[in-house]
Order: C-alpha cells, then sequence, then structure tokens
C-alpha cells in the first residue's frame, strides 16, 4: 500500500505544506513517487511520521528529533528524561501563575472609563463588563488584575481603537499564515506570536513567555475564548495556541 501527500496529511492531521517541509530537510521522504511524481508514501513512512509528531507534541525541535530517529547511538531515553525534567519544572510555576493569568481577555477591561456611547463605538454589542463580577471574584487579589485595571482605567476611546486596530492585524497575520499552511511551530507562526506577547504586555499587563503560555492554553480550554477566536477561522485558537507554546521554548530551552 502507499499513500498520496493528501491521504497522509488527512491521517496525521497535518498540513500538506508541513509534509512538504519534512520532505525538503530530509526528515520524511516519502518511500516512492507516482508515474507523474507524485509523493508516495509507505506503512513505514507512516510509521516514521507516528513517530516525529509524538516528539513534537513533547516539544522537541525537528533537528533534534531527526537525531533521535537517524542516529544509532542517540539514547531517546535521555533525550525524554530532559524533556521530562524542563515540563516538570515549568510545569509547577505555570500551576501557581495559572489563577493569575486566567483573566487576561477580560479582566483588562475592568475600569474602563468611557461613556456608554464611546464603549458601543468601540466594543459593539460586546459588553466590556460582561464578565467583571466573575474576574474580581477569581482573580482580584493579583498584581496581574491590578496592573490590568489601572491600564485599563486610564486609556481613551483613541486608546482603545488603537489597541484593537494592533489586535485585529495580529489576528489577520496568523490567519493568513493558516491559510498559506504554514505551521504553527515554523519561524513566521512563532514571530507572530512573540509580537502577541509584547501587545499584551505593551497593552494591558507584564506577560512573559510562561505567562503567555498559560493565555495560549486558555484559549482551547475556555470554550468562551475558542469561540470568540474562532470566529476569524475555524481553528485559529489552537493555532495560536500552539505557535504560543513553540515561541516560548525557543526562547526558554
Amino acid at each position: 500500500m502507499s499513500y498520496s501527500v493528501g491521504q497522509v496529511a488527512g491521517f496525521a492531521g497535518v498540513t500538506v505544506r508541513t509534509l512538504h517541509h519534512y520532505d525538503e530537510i530530509g526528515l520524511l521522504a516519502p518511500g516512492g513517487r507516482s508515474h507523474a511524481g507524485h509523493r508516495r508514501y509507505s506503512d513505514a513512512d507512516l510509521d516514521r511520521l507516528q513517530q516525529i509528531l509524538f516528539y513534537r507534541e513533547l516539544g522537541f525541535p525537528l533537528d533534534e528529533v531527526a537525531t533521535l530517529l537517524d542516529d544509532p547511538d542517540a539514547d531517546p531515553r535521555a533525550h525524554l528524561r530532559r524533556q521530562h525534567e524542563l515540563l516538570s519544572g515549568r510545569i509547577e510555576k505555570l500551576q501557581k501563575m495559572a489563577a493569575a493569568v486566567e483573566h487576561a481577555m477580560e479582566a483588562h477591561r475592568m475600569g474602563i472609563n468611557l461613556t456608554p456611547e464611546e464603549k458601543f463605538e468601540v466594543f459593539g454589542d460586546h459588553d466590556p463588563e460582561q464578565y467583571e463580577e466573575e474576574v474580581r471574584e477569581r482573580w482580584g487579589g493579583t498584581d496581574a488584575y491590578r496592573q490590568s485595571k489601572e491600564r485599563a482605567a486610564s486609556y481613551t476611546k483613541e486608546d482603545w481603537l488603537r489597541i484593537q486596530r494592533e489586535g485585529d492585524e495580529l489576528t489577520r497575520r496568523f490567519v493568513a499564515l493558516m491559510e498559506a499552511g504554514e505551521p504553527a511551530d515554523s519561524e513566521a507562526a512563532m514571530d507572530v506570536a512573540e509580537d502577541h506577547r509584547r501587545w499584551m504586555s505593551r497593552n494591558h499587563y507584564d506577560c512573559d513567555h510562561e505567562m503567555h503560555t498559560c493565555i495560549g492554553e486558555m484559549y482551547v480550554s475556555d470554550e468562551r475564548f475558542t469561540q470568540s477566536i474562532d470566529r476569524a477561522r475555524p481553528g485559529l485558537a489552537a493555532y495560536e495556541r500552539d505557535a504560543i507554546l513553540a515561541n516560548a521554548l525557543r526562547h526558554t530551552v
């Protein structure tokens, strides 16, 4: 049996562009070609792809994945132990931070100093204070909440419009990458994720890479955020989360 690149992409839940990239860098070269020169993947190729995706899920860079699969002297257990230690340390810290950052997308709207007319002009039918009570009860004692509330209270209508324009531009950039088939862990996607983190820090509250990772996880763990983000394009919330995680690993590993 052999399979086309489109079939393999469907089996594995990856893009055709990703498979082309793996072929170009020698990580997963298809075992055959059709008479027309199209890629054809064997069962052995699918087994290798499964291993690649396993290591990618754990956050391994592509060059390390290639080493693990192709170097007969490589010790997969040693690589896994190192990755486990890194993840365990981050998990403990991220768990402590989670309560302080889950409010990110709502708490910054607390204390908005706008007239009702200005609020409608900026936010439309969306009520920026819809979750005010929930946010205050859950995160009112955190530094991030206080910083976000203070900044929000000082912003004018023009400030909010600027922040929204910048946020919309980031969304457009993510969507464009998705539509082009760019992997979430590509340099281009990670660069947009880094710009998103800086946008959060500049406009809402200090957001380092670990905090940004928590926010990205919230994009897919809280259906309210997922539904809101996915309005721009189905699957965008997960794509942004993956790009944010890849960018954080790029800056911390």
